[in-house]
């Protein structure tokens, strides 16, 4: 679900130069860009037909998500930062290939837990090849054509949403080759193999001149608290949260606490930490940071809303695909006149935004609780608006407070942190959705299960908007 994907280094130390092949390597980067935002988005509509082939439990099946979205997360800033050391075209071609190969290692996944490794992989190639997409974008391009080229950067992540929904609808539907699910993930391979391709053909190289040193015990810790967290509360619920379990979760706080500890020891002794908590100091950012993790919780709605449509009312995976394109739409509009409504009401676009939201899945809940029939397009459409009017905003709006030098590392923490409440969402909000689904498997407790669910995420979205309202304007924040 990720429509930015990567760190923003507004603070480059690269000069731009017209490199002579850089249109030429603009698609092969854009198609970086695309891939990890469009499996995040596209297995959604194959989980049903993954749970039923492979035999995976509800557990193994949010996991096939949240191990995604946990590993991204734990790992974009260190891509970004092996980009800066080792080049940006070795590492962008090394994603590239190893998404290729996991991709493909997905597609022939004899069982759950294989698969979910292989989306693990997934995940940490992503993180290899994402981030040094709009590093290049900056080195490639001279600054009269950087607006054009991020254009259609930003354009992408758009298009891969869309393109998420439905054509993991098709594939799945259409079973090309005998295929069903697997088709999801092998049709990466071609794509990969050619963005590969053009990347060895027009990519030219670059690293940062005062590249910063990995964070590998950050990295670790970080790791493992997530680990602990995200873990249990997927797999709690159908081991009937045994002692261990337990113990997993007490566990995360003190494994939180001692990264905090290790990184404050490392920015202390004039190291490169992996997250700067100095920032944390600002509460700008801080409340931005709740902000942002309540609203990429959001990402469980993608799980729910498919098990809804395909097991409970038995539509086709291309029948429940075309049913998410209202939201898609509103989503695509809106990212387009969203850089005219901050300019219009700066950071209170961003209430407006999750008014929207809230205002829209609360309408869908009444639409599949009966209460008002017929409507569950137009609040997907509204939801949607509000999902793009606080996407392309959201990071200018929290870093406005910062000091500028600290905007790139900010964004990437920001960034993370979506990715955090991603693999979170599915893990809790999913877990509710299985809990109040239980073994019924009727129409009726299937259409429980997702409103309930969806009434966690319409919760979390109110929250945002509350937080929004914290957040220092331009004005107040120039002063």
């Amino acid at each position: 679900m990720s429509q930015i994907a990567e760190p923003l280094d507004l603070q480059q130390g690269d000069r731009a130069e017209a490199d002579p092949c850089r249109w030429f390597a603009l698609p092969v980067l854009l198609t970086g860009a695309f891939l990890p935002i469009l499996d995040f988005n596209v297995v959604n509509l194959a989980l049903p037909a993954i749970r039923q082939d492979l035999g995976a439990t509800p557990s193994e099946v949010q996991f096939v998500i949240s191990a995604y979205a946990a590993t991204y997360a734990v790992f974009l800033i260190t891509g970004a930062r092996l980009g800066d050391l080792f080049g940006r075209r070795r590492l962008f071609l090394f994603g590239v290939a190893g998404f290729t190969i996991a991709s493909l290692l997905c597609g022939l996944s004899p069982s759950p837990a294989f698969l979910v490794a292989a989306r693990i992989l997934q995940g940490l190639t992503a993180t290899a090849m994402a981030p040094q997409v709009l590093a290049s974008i900056r080195v490639l391009f001279p600054a009269a054509e950087q607006g054009r080229a991020l254009g259609f950067y930003g354009a992408t992540f758009g298009l891969a949403n869309i393109c998420g929904q439905v054509l993991g609808g098709v594939l799945v539907s259409s079973h090309p080759f005998g295929l069903a699910w697997q088709a999801i993930f092998l049709i990466n391979v071609p794509i990969g193999l050619a963005a590969f391709v053009g990347g060895v053909l027009f990519l030219r190289d670059s690293r940062a001149p005062h590249a910063q040193k990995l964070d590998v015990g950050g990295v670790i810790l970080l790791s493992l608290t997530l680990a602990l967290l995200v873990y249990p509360l997927v797999e709690g619920r159908e081991t009937g949260w045994p002692r261990w379990i337990i113990a997993m979760l007490v566990a995360s706080p003190f494994a939180l606490a001692a990264f905090v500890g290790y990184e404050a020891r490392l920015a202390a002794r004039g190291g490169n930490p992996l997250v700067a908590l100095s920032l944390l100091r600002n509460a700008g950012f801080v409340i931005g940071l709740i902000m942002a993790l309540a609203f990429y919780m959001l990402s469980s709605f993608y799980l729910t809303f498919a098990v809804y449509l395909q097991s409970g009312l038995h539509e086709t995976p291309l029948a429940a695909g075309l049913a998410t394109l209202p939201f898609a739409a509103g989503f695509f509009v809106a990212s387009l006149v969203s850089s005219f409504v901050m300019q219009l009401l700066g950071v209170r676009a961003l209430t407006l935004g999750f008014a929207l939201q809230v205002l829209g899945f609360g309408v869908v809940m009444l639409s599949v609780a009966k209460v008002l029939p017929h409507s569950l397009e137009l609040g997907l459409v509204c939801a949607g608006l509000g999902f793009g009017t606080v996407m392309p905003s959201v990071i200018k709006a929290v870093i406005g407070s910062l000091d500028p030098q600290h905007a790139g590392l900010a964004s990437g923490m920001m960034i993370s942190t979506f990715q955090i409440g991603a693999a979170l969402g599915v893990a809790i909000i999913g877990g509710v959705f299985y809990s109040a689904l239980g073994a019924e498997q009727d129409p009726a407790a299937y259409a429980h299960a997702f409103v309930l669910a969806l009434g966690c995420n319409v919760a979390l979205l109110a929250l945002g908007g509350l937080l929004s309202l914290w957040l220092p304007s331009e004005r107040q924040a120039a002063v």
